[in-house]
């Protein structure tokens, strides 16, 4: 991946989106079925397109919201439905689309108090906390947001009653019915003028700030943090949790400093990411050079992308903490710090991640529940609390409340963030300190992702590898120890290819967007090792596609 001579600058004006001419797209365009970058397709966080692209408008969001209400009646679903949107310039018409969609239905619907915006995890605590105790009238959510995508993006996802991403089940239905409705021109979906929406009987308000940050004491030790009278910074990156911090550090006492506050759909604060693009991700030191810089300032500071559920997390002593790094100490730190969690509550992880929380789990006593990429195969675990955390390497995490219980099913980013304070205050060292304790008792291990070309047929076949397709024996000097095509934790295909040595490894998983397929490494041996662990992958892969094409 070249990196861009802009990356880590401030946005300049010519790469600022035009925002009226969004929405005009967003209104004024049609999807064509026929064309599959056109059609509803969910990935593992929703459906997600550019109005400029015909990949996101309202004719989408009008199909998916009437797929949603027949989802629901097929299902049973009468309870409440939690609506959350966050600050991308698509979020405010596609959240009216919906409205209009959900009113018509006859659709219990929670709306934020002066349409304020809504995080993602804000809108999974939400459903779990009105469906605790209940088997019936269940709740259920859509949070309208393309994640930490460019400012251009839209992006809309369904979580059912569990809090969490919806399942390749759920999707696929609706996938296929808002796919449908596409191509009848929007036969069958049934929709009332957003004023009459508005004043439906079945449009109701909801205090979600309250609710939440009222409740953030069950899973964090938040008089710890108070006592110890450390200072934190806290940016935003203008998204949804913009107004949560300031009611954080007020109902906690908290010495909490939010650094920027503004709230501008065309993202002008930031720093370009790597590609030059403006990207609001947490874990990009391009994306985040603001906050770094100001790292000096604070005893910890800290980040979330737009719909509050990645964070970034950076520390005076290592600057911004690669998500890997971060993982392994909130792992380490939780599972001594919560003598109520199950003696049996284990450890997961997806099948990119980091090596070094397989180490942590082990020497902790752990299980190690690793799993394909997507953060909805934690969902079953986090509720029922035979998981006590789940995270992934892009910076998305959860785990349970102090006692065990379910906090949230889908990624927080808030709760991970404010947990770097906790594990300051309490250990009186920061966690890129104590990261560098578990390197010196495991290893120090390197860490990249590249990308490579692949065809779609070729795609398609590294996703449906099997081991024997590989014919390498070693990897790297080192012998070759495991070869995956199922996750180890739940059996479910991983949609590539992982090999392990005993220093080292890769994962190969075809793009789901572009024509590539991305290399995921470690070593344990350094960055040379690492290097070539990722040229050997790219011949193991090879290899392995051209023994495919002959069976």
């Amino acid at each position: 991946m070249e990196t861009s001579p802009l990356a880590g600058k401030p946005a300049q004006p010519a790469m600022l989106v035009n925002v009226p001419r969004l929405v005009t797209a967003y209104y004024g365009n049609r999807p064509d079925p026929s064309v599959p970058a056109q059609r509803v397709a969910f990935g593992t966080s929703g459906h997600r397109g550019s109005a400029f692209e015909n990949s996101f408008n309202e004719w989408h969001v009008l199909a998916i919201s009437q797929a949603i209400c027949d989802y629901r009646m097929q299902q049973h679903i009468d309870g409440p439905l939690f609506l959350g949107i966050d600050t991308h310039a698509l979020s405010e018409p596609a959240f009216a689309s919906a409205l209009e969609v959900l009113a018509a239905n006859g659709i219990e619907v929670m709306l934020a108090d002066k349409d304020d915006y809504t995080p993602t995890p804000v809108i999974s605590h939400a459903i779990l906390t009105y469906n605790r105790g209940r088997d019936k009238g269940l709740a259920d959510g859509i949070v309208i947001t393309p994640s930490h995508n460019p400012p251009d993006s839209g992006g809309f996802k369904y979580n059912p009653p569990n809090g969490g991403p919806a399942d390749k089940d759920v999707t696929g239905w609706m996938e296929a019915r808002a796919n449908a409705l596409l191509e009848s021109g929007l036969k069958g979906v049934k929709r009332i003028p957003l004023e009459q929406a508005r004043r439906a009987a079945t449009t109701h308000r909801h205090d979600f700030v309250t609710a939440y940050v009222g409740d953030l004491g069950s899973v964090l030790d938040m008089d710890a943090i108070r006592g110890a009278g450390i200072s934190l910074g806290v940016d935003p990156l203008g998204g949804a949790g913009v107004h949560y911090w300031g009611p954080i550090a007020e109902r906690y006492g908290l010495n909490l400093a939010i650094v920027n506050d503004a709230v501008d759909p065309t993202f002008r604060f930031m720093t370009v990411d790597w590609d030059g693009r403006i990207r609001m991700d947490p874990s990009s030191s391009y994306a985040m050079q603001s906050l770094i810089g100001l790292k000096d300032r604070f005893d910890i500071a800290f980040a979330c992308d737009t719909d509050h559920d990645r964070h970034g997390i950076v520390t005076r002593h290592a600057g911004l903490l690669p998500p890997n790094h971060y993982l392994a100490v909130a792992i380490d730190y939780l599972f001594q710090h919560r003598p109520q969690w199950r003696s049996e509550a284990a450890v997961g992880k997806t099948v990119v991640s980091s090596q070094m929380i397989d180490r942590v789990a082990a020497k902790l006593g752990r299980t190690l529940v690793e799993v394909p990429v997507g953060f909805k195969w934690f969902v079953e675990g986090l509720y029922d609390g035979s998981l006590g955390f789940g995270g992934e390497e892009s910076a998305g995490a959860s785990f349970v409340r102090r006692d065990g219980s379910v906090w949230t099913t889908d990624k927080d980013g808030m709760v991970p963030a404010l947990l770097s304070a906790e594990i300051t205050a309490r250990m009186g060292r920061d966690p890129g300190e104590l990261y560098r304790d578990l390197t010196r008792e495991f290893g120090e291990p390197v860490y990249d992702r590249i990308e490579a070309p692949a065809t779609p047929a070729q795609k398609q076949k590294l996703a449906q590898l099997s081991p024997r397709q590989v014919q390498s024996a070693e990897l790297a000097g080192e012998t070759i120890q495991t070869i995956l095509t199922q996750a180890p934790g739940n059996g479910a295909s991983i949609g590539g290819l992982k090999v392990i040595a005993e220093n080292g490894w890769f994962a190969a998983r075809p793009s789901g967007t572009e024509d590539i397929y991305k290399i995921y490494a470690e070593s344990f041996r350094g960055t040379d090792h690492l290097h070539r662990i990722q040229v050997e992958a790219q011949a193991i892969v090879s290899d392995a596609l051209a023994a495919a094409s002959q069976q």
